[in-house]
């Protein structure tokens, strides 16, 4: 399988679970985008609460912990232009970083499994990589629809 990431741990031990979801939803997510032949990939950063708000303070000026910070390399437009050619290097479509803490958190608070929840952290930022956004209510169903059309094409439910 072709791997369509680069992740790195800040805080959090590494786990070979964690990798083996990032790779089939990655993977997912570009085949469904038609982009899995672009040489492109994504840099995942798995880390800690303090970790991720000392990110979204920096970047964002919120002063507040998330769980999932998204920083894509390109614009819509660019990725459209990506999107028709193929370049014979590899290059970065943008940064995820994820909370582990805090997914295992918000996996509890909702009621599903960890997979769950870490999966559809990736697909959310993949999305926002993508150059999709949730701010009005038309792009967030748009973009919620993408969501679980991936997630429901890798049997990863709600319970």
């Amino acid at each position: 399988m072709e791997k369509f990431s680069e992740i790195e741990y800040k805080g959090i031990k590494a786990k070979k679970e964690y990798e083996d979801i990032i790779e089939k939803v990655l993977a997912k997510c570009f085949e469904i985008e038609n982009i899995q032949s672009k040489n492109l990939y994504i840099s995942v950063i798995l880390t800690t609460p303090e970790e991720i708000r000392n990110l979204n303070k920096e970047y964002r000026n919120i002063d507040r912990e998330t769980d999932v910070l998204s920083f894509p390399m390109y614009e819509k437009v660019e990725i459209e232009k990506l999107e028709k050619s193929i370049s014979e290097w590899d290059d970065v479509l943008g940064d995820i970083v994820i909370s582990i803490p805090r997914v295992e958190e918000q996996a509890r608070e909702y009621g599903h499994s960890f997979e769950r929840e870490f999966a559809y952290m990736l697909v959310h930022g993949f999305y926002h990589l993508m150059g999709e956004d949730h701010i009005k209510e038309e792009d967030k169903k748009q973009m919620r629809a993408k969501e679980e059309k991936v997630l429901g094409m890798l049997n990863i439910n709600r319970e």
